[in-house]
């Protein structure tokens, strides 16, 4: 039987909805009546010559999608699960050339080189200087005078030093990163007036960037990754094209999910004002895993069945594309006791906010929880009064839970 909540033509990914809110009564709905269930769209309008997608909704269910690349593809049509409907499909089929839209083994070649650059001595060479940046940042936005908006005063900040201190960008050029990556993804906020065009045009100036990066490297190695990375193709390492894809990635995996992160963990710490006192006393660890589950920065990716199988009682054919629901499967009631509550205690937490596991799980995983943690420590520490001034105005986009403004008061 068709979900009884989820009227005709209602569709998860459409950017009007995200624009609003996160789909969660709907979600839940779908967890307990239909769990997979296919979502019909109008031809082409999400750049696809389809006629929709199925949607998974259970926890269970977006883990196993995630954890078979066999029988779920994000090379076929990427993991982008809607774009404009002007896109065309030679456009997608370029970004296939991205690490998130490769299946294994290609995917495994890439990772295993790339991972080099997140190893926990890596993360850990980065600790105190990113922690002093997170005082300075919180530091420059405490000493406004009256309401600023965290997203640009505080929020992007970390995530985009990081980085830069990761790949050796010169910390003058991170607000290139930041234009270029907020282009990539804001072709559905009439806001920005950004079209297909210039979303391509500024991955291709970030793209040029990074490969010009690689090119400096290879003529004069530095002790940094982008020279462990680049230095010798010839031993396992990443051409000028791929190194290029990988920062294009990174500029959006690394930036934009952990900076909606922080913004969305700000904004629930201050709606539920017992939890900020809490986390101000105590300082949990399992603080940033709580603000991911409860952001879920990547609402959804999709995967493409590479052969006719069946999934939550439902039969799949070869060719249909799977949307992955990330935003649901952490509201899950069957794994997460309270799902709605924000607990920063919660533990254990087995959220999917950084993939569903399987050859795609974040790569960055440890940094990003780094960034939180240095993040919300300062703010306690140097904005312990920190209020809402107004609420929050939400990006419009088809797979991104994101946040353009969020007015605050140092107090």
């Amino acid at each position: 039987m068709p979900c009884p909540a989820l009227p005709d033509g209602f569709d998860l990914t459409d950017p009007d909805l995200l624009h609003a809110r996160v789909p969660l009564p709907e979600f839940a709905a779908l967890r307990e009546a239909e769990p997979v269930r296919w979502i019909a769209q109008p031809r082409n309008i999400a750049g696809f010559q389809d006629e929709g997608y199925w949607a998974v909704t259970r926890h269970a269910d977006v883990r196993y999608v995630s954890t078979h690349p066999d029988l779920f593809s994000s090379y076929l049509n990427t993991a982008i699960i809607r774009f404009g409907e002007h896109m065309r499909r030679d456009a997608i089929d370029a970004q296939r050339l991205i690490l998130l839209n490769m299946d294994p083994p290609e995917h495994t070649r890439v990772r295993q080189i790339v991972q080099r650059g997140f190893t926990p001595r890596a993360i850990r060479a980065l600790e105190e200087r990113l922690r002093d940046r997170a005082q300075a940042i919180v530091a420059r936005a405490r000493a406004r005078s009256g309401p600023f908006d965290f997203v640009t005063e505080v929020a992007c900040e970390l995530p985009l030093q990081a980085i830069a201190e990761l790949i050796g960008i010169p910390q003058d050029d991170r607000t290139r990163i930041f234009e270029w990556s907020n282009r990539m993804i804001a072709y559905d906020d009439p806001e920005y007036a950004i079209t297909a065009e210039v979303g391509a045009e500024s991955a291709a100036e970030l793209i040029t960037y990074a490969m010009a990066m690689a090119a400096d490297r290879k003529q004069c190695p530095a002790k940094d990754i982008v020279s462990t990375l680049v230095a010798a193709e010839d031993e396992g390492n990443l051409n000028s094209d791929e190194f290029g894809f990988f920062v294009l990635m990174l500029s959006v995996a690394g930036n934009e999910t952990t900076r909606n992160a922080i913004t969305h963990g700000m904004h629930a710490f201050l709606t539920h004002p017992e939890q900020w006192e809490l986390y101000k006393s105590e300082r949990p660890g399992t603080a940033a895993e709580e603000i991911v589950r409860w952001a879920t920065p990547v609402n959804a990716f999709q995967r493409t069945a590479t052969q006719d199988t069946e999934l939550g009682g439902r039969t799949i054919r070869k060719g249909d594309r799977v949307g992955i629901f990330y935003a649901s499967a952490n509201h899950d009631p069957e794994v997460f006791e309270n799902p709605d509550v924000f607990d920063v205690l919660r533990d254990p937490n087995p959220h999917l906010g950084f993939g569903g596991g399987g050859p795609h799980y974040c790569l960055g995983k440890s940094l990003a929880v780094l960034e939180i943690d240095l993040i919300f420590h300062a703010i306690a520490d140097a904005m312990p009064g920190l209020r809402l001034t107004g609420d929050p105005r939400r990006l419009r986009s088809a797979w991104i839970n994101g946040v353009k403004e969020l007015r605050v008061s140092a107090g």
